[in-house]
């Protein structure tokens, strides 16, 4: 599998670059999910990331690769939105 090196921006891998494995689509993953153990056998905390764009070229606005900046709040759940449902019902 191909991977490659991603730089992390905020929380605690704050400045490394990590090699991430690559999709089928030859994109990283939109979320990057990082379990830390608590040293007291408690629950693992879990720190987020979510993809974002790096930068463009200036000329083609060709964007330059990605970079995963860190969201204190952590992964946002998504329901799932079917065709048929009035909006608002909910389910």
């Amino acid at each position: 599998m191909k991977s490659e090196n991603t730089p992390f921006t905020g929380g605690p891998l704050d400045g490394r670059v990590l090699p991430v494995l690559l999709g089928p689509t030859g994109h990283p993953p939109k979320w990057y999910e990082v379990p830390v153990p608590d040293a007291d056998g408690g629950p693992d905390t879990v720190y987020a990331y979510r993809r974002a764009p790096s930068g463009y070229t200036k000329r083609l606005r060709l964007q330059r690769g990605w970079v995963y900046e860190y969201v204190p709040d952590g992964r946002e759940r998504r329901t799932l939105k079917w065709p048929w449902n009035k909006p608002g019902s909910g389910a």
